[in-house]
């Protein structure tokens, strides 16, 4: 035994767990639960699939501003979604933000066995991008570049166009789960 199990074995399971953890490929669910701490927004993310087809549109909780000047915005897509194709082929996208009303429209389109547009109402933009209403904030985008980052796409949109659609609170995205916000005074 060496000095190092020695300390290790001497170590109580909090004072390991603190510290920290390697990240493994093999077992990624304890990093998941550690950046699950981290409280996000929720966004849907809508566009059309390859070629002009179908609109589509995914849940999304990393979306980020790049930068105001230009007009930029993030958001990644999970290289295997089956989704993915039609983001990454898509000249144009619309960033939605959710109310804190809206856990449902977030679940529909959280899986691509979900509803999506089945039985909702939208409005295609002069893009023929789907529009959903009821957002906090909706930003239209057309696609300016893409980058790979591990095993997702980083997608950076050029804001052609936003619109600040209604008041109230957002829908934030902690532990696995949807909840609201609650301002501190």
């Amino acid at each position: 035994m060496s000095e190092s199990d020695d300390i290790d074995a001497s170590l109580s399971a909090a004072e390991a767990a603190s510290l920290g953890h390697v990240p493994s490929p093999d077992d990624p669910r304890l990093l998941r639960d550690a950046l699950g701490r981290f409280a996000t927004g929720v966004t849907v993310v809508t566009a059309r699939e390859e070629g002009g087809g179908e609109p589509i549109g995914i849940t999304v909780n990393s979306f980020a501003s790049v930068s105001l000047d230009p007009a930029l915005v993030l958001w990644s897509a999970a290289r295997s979604s089956l989704r993915h194709r039609h983001f990454t082929a898509a000249p144009a996208f619309a960033i939605h933000v959710l109310s804190a009303d809206q856990a449902e429209i977030a679940k529909r389109f959280s899986s691509s066995s979900g509803p999506g547009f089945e039985g909702l109402a939208y409005k295609l933009n002069d893009q023929a991008v789907p529009l959903l209403d009821k957002c906090l904030a909706r930003f239209e985008c057309t696609t300016e570049a893409m980058h790979e980052g591990g095993d997702h796409t980083i997608i950076i949109g050029q804001v052609d166009r936003f619109t600040l659609c209604t008041e109230g609170a957002p829908l934030c995205f902690f532990g696995g789960k949807f909840g609201g916000f609650a301002p501190k005074t």
